[in-house]
């Protein structure tokens, strides 16, 4: 058996998955892949059945969302004694010596979540959420890439950079770290669950980082965001803050509601207001949940 667990959650993902698939079984330091099909319908299983056999295939035959169908892969990953999971998009790829050098930088320390350099497919620029959310926190690294052009050249070291999130379209996790975190939380069932995951592993004590020198790709389709999808987001953090283990759960429930409220008046957003009665409501489970991810190991595994 391989150290490295890759997991790659796919839907609908013809488009990408013979660069994807293909990327794992290149890659210099073997690994072994675990593929989550949720209810694909354009011949994704029956492409990865004919064309990677190797590959480690689960069909749940329904749309379960990123979390609960990572977790899947997580609890297996468990079960069967990896040292590494590796959660890879169905949109991304890596490179020959993208896991050995993760592994490697990670190795020995309190890093517990470890990304590469999340590039877009031209390898010219980082994937813009990636510049935003990570880059923005080096501040030489950012003065690069804002002046240069061209093919990415290698440029940053191996040194680590911490950032308190990064996107799980790539992450590499370590066993110690999955066993004292878990899988994704219920409280989640489309985006925010990313968040949550990284605050419940710094409050279990890990360290969450990415590495410069080591490049990866992200080749997603940046689309305009609809005012309904960009306050769905703000409702959604919502629920990301309440569920924050890190933050002081009275406070949180008090204020919360009065946040959604001044949004929605700022932004003249009636979706906002819907939003406020159901989110008051789903107090006990968030509390439900937040509790088992402070108190269990492996919560939600």
């Amino acid at each position: 058996m391989n150290k490295v667990l890759v997991i790659i959650v796919t839907y609908n993902g013809m488009k990408w998955i013979d660069r994807c698939l293909g990327s794992v079984y290149a890659s210099g330091m073997a690994a072994d892949a675990f593929v989550v099909d949720n209810g694909s319908t354009d011949g994704t299983v029956e492409h990865v059945r004919e064309h990677f056999p190797s590959a480690i295939l689960h069909c749940s035959g329904e749309n379960l969302g990123f979390g609960r169908a990572n977790n899947i892969g997580m609890r297996y990953a468990l079960d069967e004694g990896y040292e590494y999971v590796y959660l890879l998009n169905q949109d991304a790829w890596v490179f020959p010596d993208t896991f050995a050098r993760l592994s490697e930088a990670m190795s020995g320390t309190d890093y517990g979540v470890l990304s590469p350099m999340q590039m877009t497919a031209s390898l010219e620029k980082p994937d813009p959420r990636f510049a935003a959310k990570c880059i923005s926190r080096c501040p030489e690294l950012e003065a690069y890439y804002r002046t240069s052009s061209g093919v990415y050249s290698g440029k940053g070291s191996d040194e680590i950079v911490d950032v308190p999130f990064v996107m799980a379209a790539h992450w590499m996790i370590s066993r110690a770290c999955l066993e004292a975190v878990g899988g994704f939380s219920p409280a989640f069932t489309h985006y925010g669950e990313d968040d949550n995951w990284l605050h419940r592993a710094i409050y279990h004590g890990f360290m969450v980082g990415f590495v410069p020198g080591v490049p990866a790709v992200h080749d997603r389709e940046m689309r305009p965001m609809s005012k309904a999808s960009a306050m769905r987001l703000k409702c959604v953090a919502s629920v990301v803050k309440v569920s924050n283990p890190l933050n002081f759960l009275p406070w949180r429930l008090f204020i919360q509601p009065f946040e959604l409220l001044g949004i929605s008046m700022f932004r003249r957003s009636s979706d906002v207001l819907r939003h406020i009665p159901g989110f008051i409501r789903s107090y006990p489970s968030m509390i439900r949940f937040r509790r088992i991810s402070r108190t269990t190991p492996c919560a939600f595994l």
